[in-house]
């Protein structure tokens, strides 16, 4: 899945950064001396279409010509960043504002639970156990001391069923790759055992606690490397043995790019596997299961792939899904395995206005979170679908959690918005009431800051939800530098959340939008297939309404608007950039799909993307993505925005030669002096397990420079 952008919750200390107030824009009256990027020949046949592809040879990534030019883009782009005016300004305000308290969503096993901690001053999140969830406990596993630059992270976490063991995952340097370690909790002894080959993959514990079942990558022709361009089959692992003595539990044979993922159920009587093929259906099956060993024939129980389906829990056999089968917004079934057909399905909650993000079966309730004009609602429903009512919520933000066994006495969930940092909170299924468990010691007063809703009409007349968030004491007719961000794609849907690179640019005096425009799943899968495919331009229309509704209120100007987004939102940014240059100021595409015409060679998960963006082997799907693939549309001579590429060099999700071709092409074709950077990280992936210390740079960096191009005047310098 792609990761669109990381949030961490902030320290709002008013004052250090002055409210800031709109110049016109900086630009140089000189471009930059950019790097050379040697053009190939390099020329490719689209069904009758010829594509040029002068920077293929960036795609290889370890090649010495590669290396060499991604050092003279940083010796370019990194000392540019470090001198511009506001950058050390905004990298002493991140700094505060990432040191603070912060406590994760406990995860119960047994008489135990684990959460994340961290001081504030850490570059990772410590895990840390207790038996009293309102207790601190003691710490199990800090990753800080496992690298000195604070970059090896720790990924997923799983205890068993009675508390006594715990596997953990590891990322080195912000890679989607996990290693995979379990320790005996009481001690604190590790197991001999690594597991490798592991992907966007947790582990379910079989009901002993002996052995878990997980799914990996098959190995590749060198020993100790996993192929990735491959399926994943999911294997059963017996604690304290070598992953070499792993026992295959199931593989697909008969399609090449679905991946199945196995979850246990709690009963222990079944394998409940989960087919990925993209993100508009999935397939289920079901493994019976005895002793941890499969004891029956596999039954497909969802493979018409026809819609989603969510396992939420059993109880004997009453398995509970949440689907968009003949329910584009989501709706919660009931299916006996032994009558699975369509007609014997039982409705427990049916289809409403409002999509369900997600859904949980815990403490004997189901706890379904809605979106409502992109913010959360919680309802809660018996297992026999009443309606039991609706948690009233700190305010109109975002909530995750709720997990938990289907007998578990209680359950945990957080809540956060624009303006409150992440608070968990603990819920008690009988009197369905909740109380704090972790509040952030932080000094922040959202009275300081406003934030309103609006709605705009994008190309086509769709309605389109906009949140724009500023401080109070900006006068509501001014225009100020606004910062537009979006993502628009895999069913995403972007609520309320606090973060420190947001509350940074806020403080200094910035104005922040939100659009959410379709692709994602504010309005459930209708609007997400709005946005795919063939109707990707739809995104692309919407983003570019919510910047003219800005211009037009008021909000800002052409001259004081920046757009931003990562990952899919990368894409966005890069593509909207390129039709409507004369609308913004400044674009900062981050770690983005760019080359659309071979963004799927990279990787088996790449391809599984085409579920949103089709593939080029298809023609009708090529003329739809070579109309607004971001390296293919520049024109020679045009005058872009002023753009910062943030791109990873250890992304392996996104592969970084689509933000490398795309800087490199832009430069070519940048036709004004308005400057075309690319930051090219290392020792960090596609967002996620980044150290404190990189989040600081990236984004003191970031803001320096959309300041610098705007305007925005900080703490007193006014920007040349």
């Amino acid at each position: 899945m792609l990761i669109h952008y990381l949030h961490v919750v902030v320290i709002i200390v008013a004052g250090l950064v002055g409210c800031g107030t709109a110049s016109r824009p900086a630009t140089d009256a000189i471009p930059p001396d950019y790097p050379e990027s040697r053009r190939s020949g390099q020329l490719d046949d689209y069904h009758g279409t010829i594509v040029p592809d002068p920077y293929r040879w960036l795609e290889e990534l370890s090649a010495p010509a590669t290396q060499r030019w991604m050092a003279a883009q940083n010796a370019l782009s990194l000392p540019y960043l470090s001198g511009l005016p506001a950058r050390d300004v905004f990298a002493s305000r991140l700094r505060e504002m990432i040191d603070y308290e912060r406590f994760g969503i406990p995860q119960a096993g047994g008489h135990r639970y684990v959460y994340t901690y961290n001081t504030g001053q850490l570059e990772q999140d410590q895990l840390w156990i207790t038996d009293d969830p309102a207790q601190p406990g003691r710490l199990l596993i800090d990753p800080n001391l496992l690298s000195a630059d604070g970059t090896v992270s720790i990924g997923s976490y799983v205890l068993n069923q009675d508390g006594s063991r715990l596997a953990y995952s590891l990322s080195d340097g912000g890679s989607d790759w996990r290693s995979w370690v379990v320790l005996d909790v009481a001690t604190g002894q590790k197991f001999a055992e690594r597991l490798a080959g592991i992907k966007f993959s947790d582990i379910s514990w079989a009901p002993d606690g002996q052995g878990f079942f997980y799914s990996r990558y098959p190995e590749s022709a060198i020993a100790g490397v996993y192929d990735d361009t491959r399926q994943v089959s999911v294997w059963h692992h017996e604690v304290g043995s070598p992953q070499s003595d792993d026992r295959l539990v199931y593989a697909v044979d008969d399609h090449q790019t679905r991946n199945p993922y196995g979850l246990m159920s709690e009963d222990g009587r079944y394998l409940v596997i989960n087919l990925f093929d993209g993100y508009a259906a999935n397939g289920v099956y079901l493994l019976p299961m005895e002793a941890g060993k499969p004891s029956g024939k596999l039954l497909r129980l969802f493979d018409g792939w026809d819609a989603r389906y969510e396992y939420l829990g059993n109880v004997a056999e009453r398995f509970l899904f949440k689907t968009t089968h003949d329910a584009p917004r989501g709706r919660i079934i009931e299916v006996n395995p032994g009558q699975p057909d369509a007609d014997q399905w039982r409705t427990l909650v049916a289809e409403r206005a409002q999509a369900i993000e997600s859904a949980t079966l815990t403490g004997g309730l189901l706890m379904l979170r809605y979106i409502v004009d992109a913010h959360a609602e919680v309802q809660i429903f018996s297992l026999q679908g009443s309606d039991l009512g609706r948690i009233e919520l700190p305010g109109n933000g975002t909530v995750k959690g709720f997990a938990g066994r289907y007998d578990a006495p209680e359950t945990f969930f957080s809540y956060t918005d624009f303006t409150t940092p992440e608070t968990v909170y603990r819920f008690d299924p009988r009197t369905r009431r909740y109380a704090v468990l972790h509040a952030p010691g932080v000094s922040v007063d959202p009275r300081n800051y406003q934030s309103s809703q609006v709605f705009y009409s994008s190309k086509d007349g769709t309605r389109v939800p906009m949140t724009i968030v500023r401080r109070k004491n900006i006068p509501a007719a001014q225009p100020m530098p606004t910062v537009l961000y979006g993502y628009g794609g895999f069913n995403v849907s972007l609520l309320p959340r606090y973060s420190i690179a947001r509350m940074a640019w806020l403080d200094a005096g910035g104005t922040y939008a939100v659009a959410n425009i379709r692709g994602g799943g504010e309005y459930g899968e209708a609007w997400h297939e709005a946005g795919t495919k063939l109707k990707k331009q739809n995104v692309f229309d919407d983003f570019i309404a919510a910047a003219e509704w800005l211009i037009e209120h008021n909000y800002s100007t052409a001259s004081q608007l920046a757009i931003w987004g990562g990952s899919n939102g990368g894409l966005l940014v890069a593509a909207v950039a390129l039709q409507r240059p004369d609308l913004f100021a400044v674009a900062v595409p981050s770690v983005g799909v760019l080359d659309m015409l071979r963004y799927h060679t990279s990787s088996a998960n790449a391809r599984q993307w085409s579920s949103d963006y089709g593939l080029s082997d298809n023609p009708a799907e090529f003329n739809a993505q070579y109309a607004y693939s971001p390296v293919h549309n520049l024109k020679y001579g045009t005058c872009y925005p002023s753009t910062l590429i943030m791109a990873d060099a250890n992304d392996d999700r996104v592969a970084p030669w689509n933000s490398y071709k795309y800087a490199a092409a832009l430069q070519y074709a940048q036709g004004c002096a308005q400057p075309v950077l690319i930051r090219i990280e290392t020792r960090s992936g596609h967002g996620g397990g980044a150290s404190s210390t990189k989040i600081v740079d990236k984004y003191a960096d970031q803001w320096a420079f959309v300041a610098n191009q705007l305007g925005l005047n900080i703490a007193g310098q006014r920007t040349p």
